[in-house]
């Protein structure tokens, strides 16, 4: 496997988005070339590459929130892989472009693809794509000191290093320890024991004392309309995610996943090939089929031997009978302004705790925003002119009653546009939630610190979390038309 180029970019806020490191592979590009013929793409200069990359993950300052290359329907992206086309046509696109976002950094490689470019193999088939992605993990624990984010000096002078550190871990574009493509393609049980080799891209074995942290983390999705005709949707999917940091011989591990008497069965469990052993009735239950009550319950049990990075454990789908937060949305035009009513309510299962909570209301296709007299119940509002935005700044609880309320009057200015967007056209218009509840899963799903099972001398310490998230989750106006999904989400 080896990579043709490799890109660092900054995209902090407050700072200039720029390239912070770049470094292109001659000899592999020599073969890239030959291997494509006359369906090759150059490599664009930095700029170019800074644009397209910024614009596919929506980072760039644009106004423009579609964009035909990234948005249209016809266009089917295939994550981590991302496709850049560099002359906006399918013909001149780079692929599969490789990219982590951490922090302050967005790391990118491109790796060479020992295939004819068309018809795309499937990304499961391309080795080099976990050999890139494993790659930039390794950079990334090295220049973030394992996902923290280091002082500016801290970082500079590791940017500084990586000339020299790549001549070591990446001669001629070739990363060194991993997997060769000649190995076998048969996946086979993990090792229980021994010391597993260090990649060249690791800056040391751990030092100090052992740690084990899981964490829980649920993100809910939803769709709510204020329709009795229109059938509101609510997705929660579930991710469990480990990290073993034990010096010399790494141990065996056991989680145990746990649910309340009342709750409903984990279903569409995924799980990480280092899982040792499973009982099958825990991978039955799919949200496809009907539900069924007697589908297993729990607890669920997942032994693996850890690797060496942190992984995802498992991953799941729950059916929950409400989402956290219900929501109703009014938007009546009148004359030259619009009158706005909104009222949030918190669901008394859900904790009143949040570590942040806010609604954006965006207003497109209209001129720009004049005199806005809205009122809020709780928290504070800051209005956004140029961008035709309202937000909802909830912050950390809801009123003691659990419910938030907005009402009042926009009038609009004009002739300056404000920003368009081809699907919130006349009364069609949202709002989209942010927020995210520590210490609580709306499952009920959790894992208990005494539960996770540590086969070791070294007696680790034990670190368990679980938090629930918002994404994706959008409020429609009830008074305007909405798009509808007959059929249910999928994460």
């Amino acid at each position: 496997m080896s990579i043709r180029a490799l890109w660092i970019i900054s995209h902090e806020k407050g700072e200039n988005v720029s390239v912070r490191f770049s470094r292109r592979f001659p000899t592999v590009e020599h073969r890239a070339k030959s291997l494509a013929g006359s369906s090759y793409v150059p490599l664009p200069e930095e700029s170019t590459f800074l644009q397209l990359m910024l614009t596919e993950l929506g980072l760039s300052e644009s106004n423009k929130s579609f964009v035909a290359a990234r948005d249209d329907c016809l266009h089917r992206p295939r994550s981590p892989a991302l496709e850049l086309r560099v002359d906006g046509t399918e013909k001149g696109a780079l692929w599969p472009v490789l990219a982590i976002s951490q922090g302050p950094l967005i790391l990118a490689c491109l790796p060479l693809v020992d295939a004819p470019p068309e018809p795309r193999p499937p990304l499961a088939n391309l080795l080099s794509v976990s050999q890139g992605l494993a790659l930039l993990s390794g950079l990334q624990s090295f220049l973030l000191v394992s996902g923290n984010k280091p002082d500016g000096e801290g970082l500079v002078s590791r940017l500084a290093m990586l000339p020299s550190v790549l001549l070591q871990i990446c001669p001629l574009g070739t990363p060194l320890d991993v997997p060769q493509l000649g190995s076998p393609a048969t996946p086979t049980l993990p090792i229980s024991s021994g010391v597993q080799k260090q990649p060249a891209w690791k800056t040391g074995s751990h030092k100090g004392r052992a740690v084990v942290n899981v964490a829980l983390m649920e993100t809910v999705r939803s769709m709510q309309y204020g329709d009795p005709s229109r059938q509101d949707l609510w997705d929660v999917y579930g991710t469990v995610t480990c990290k073993c940091e034990v010096e010399g011989v790494l141990p065996n591990v056991t989680v145990t996943l746990s649910l309340p008497p009342n709750g409903s069965p984990l279903q569409d469990i995924l799980v990480h090939p280092c899982v040792t052993s499973l009982d099958s009735s825990i991978l039955t239950a799919s949200s496809v089929d009907n539900f069924d009550g007697s589908a297993f319950s729990g607890p669920y049990k997942f032994p693996f031997s850890p690797p060496l990075e942190p992984f995802r454990l498992c991953s799941y789908t729950s059916q929950v009978p409400v989402p956290p937060i219900l929501g109703s949305y009014q938007l009546k035009e009148e004359e030259n302004q619009l009158r706005v009513s909104v009222a949030l309510k918190l669901h008394e299962s859900v904790k009143n705790s949040f570590e942040y909570c806010a609604a954006h209301l965006p207003l497109f296709n209209r001129d720009q925003m004049g005199v806005v007299d809205v009122k809020v119940n709780s928290g504070t509002l800051d209005v956004s002119k140029d961008k035709n935005l309202l937000v909802w700044t909830l912050g950390q609880k809801f009123p003691k009653c659990r419910e938030a309320t907005m009402e009042g009057k926009i009038t609009f200015s004009g002739p300056v546009p404000g920003p368009s967007d081809p699907l919130c056209t006349g009364l069609t218009a949202y709002i989209k939630l942010y927020f995210k509840v520590p210490d609580m899963t709306l499952s009920g799903c959790c894992v208990d610190q005494h539960s996770v099972q540590v086969y070791s001398s070294a007696k680790p310490r034990i670190v368990t979390s679980r938090d629930l998230q918002s994404k994706e989750y959008y409020i429609w106006n009830s008074t305007g038309v909405a798009p509808v999904s007959s059929g249910r989400m999928i994460m």
